[in-house]
């Protein structure tokens, strides 16, 4: 049942789709629709927060600890809003070495991560021997470090260098180490975006494939939207449609991450976002993805005045603490007593968890 700070009528097309949601009725794509065109924001903001209660309480909010590590930067795929790629064969790029990884997580585990993101460009000429190594390398020096590794377009580029069945793939880089998998590079997915965005990207069609996979073999993970360039509303809901979708039929997505285009590129149109309309599709996706169970806020995108509000606006995790990121401009959290800081002054027990969501604990860390 609803508070009674607000007025919800029935007789409302909009208010109706909202009270039905609170219910548990599942709604549709075009009630998305009119939510997003002509919704009340704060109308939609409390109930993504009511519905964020049934996670987790409104007292609590989530954070982890990992390290980004991007083992190239050279890549092919050239997306039009990136300025951390390289060109291949300009010879100005890297490849990290698995020596080179392994001091980075060992920086890493000092400052207390159990965790890795690895992710680079898409880059033909390394052979898929370097995946393995780097994979079985960590897990040997770490051997209780989770590896969240490879994007789709990343994934699908292994399957063209081996020649192998994605499927084969994946469960060899599972059986050697591979825990989870990033739902990156999705940024909007619908065909027209993605010729816009990345004309060279993994399409749709393929994005989910690869993801499928990923579930069907036993490797979960996230998936995200990236929005504020010339998408429309409908678009944006066309995407979240995709996502829910895919997780009808896997169930791998454990969290879903709302983030806005940072300006990196004089060739791409990036559109400032207000802070309400990032919030406003924030708790439209906690009410249409009713399949997944937690909505994460990127502080290190977003930074931390609108990652606080996004936490009384249906996100239950910060998706922090991120250490090294060369990608994105970052207004994140780097150690863990920031992350206790920023969560205990907005007014929320931080909870540790891992990138599967299980709780490690919950206020100030053992000593």
């Amino acid at each position: 049942m609803l508070p009674n700070s607000f007025s919800f009528s029935e007789s409302d097309p909009v208010d109706k789709i909202l009270i039905q949601a609170v219910g548990g009725k599942r709604i549709s794509q075009e009630e998305a629709l009119l939510l997003y065109e002509e919704g009340d924001f704060l109308k939609i903001q409390m109930v993504a927060r009511h519905l964020r209660e049934k996670i987790r309480p409104h007292t609590q909010a989530s954070y982890t600890m990992f390290r980004v590590v991007n083992y190239t930067n050279y890549c092919n795929v050239e997306c039009n809003f990136c300025s951390f790629m390289d060109e291949i064969g300009n010879g100005k790029g890297y490849i990290l070495s698995l020596d080179e990884i392994l001091e980075k997580m060992d920086y890493a585990v000092e400052m207390g991560a159990d965790q890795l993101f690895l992710q680079g460009g898409v880059y033909p000429d390394i052979e898929y021997q370097y995946y393995k190594d780097v994979i079985s390398g960590v897990k040997k020096r770490f051997p209780d470090m989770h590896i969240r590794a490879f994007s789709p377009v990343e994934i699908i580029n292994l399957e063209t260098i081996t020649g192998r069945p994605l499927k084969d793939v994946l469960q060899e880089l599972k059986s050697i180490g591979l825990d989870s998998v990033p739902g990156a590079g999705a940024e909007i997915l619908t065909e027209r975006m993605r010729q816009i965005i990345s004309p060279k990207k993994a399409s749709v069609e393929e994005w989910v494939r690869a993801m499928e996979t990923c579930h069907e073999v036993g490797l979960p993970g996230s998936a995200n939207i990236v929005f504020g360039s010339e998408e429309t509303k409908k678009e944006v809901i066309d995407h979240l449609q995709v996502i829910r979708d895919l997780q009808d039929r896997t169930g791998g997505f454990l969290s879903f991450i709302p983030w806005t285009f940072q300006p990196q590129t004089k060739r791409f149109k990036v559109r400032p976002v207000p802070t309400h309309e990032y919030l406003k599709v924030l708790g439209i996706s906690r009410i249409f993805l009713d399949n997944i169970s937690h909505i994460e806020t990127s502080v290190m995108v977003l930074g931390k005045g609108v990652g606080q509000l996004a936490l009384y606006s249906g996100a239950d995790d910060i998706s922090s603490v991120v250490i090294e990121e060369n990608v994105l401009r970052s207004f994140g959290l780097k150690t863990e007593k920031e992350a206790h800081k920023f969560l205990s002054e907005g007014g929320f027990e931080p909870v540790r968890r891992d990138l599967l969501y299980q709780e490690r604990y919950s206020g100030a860390p053992a000593v």
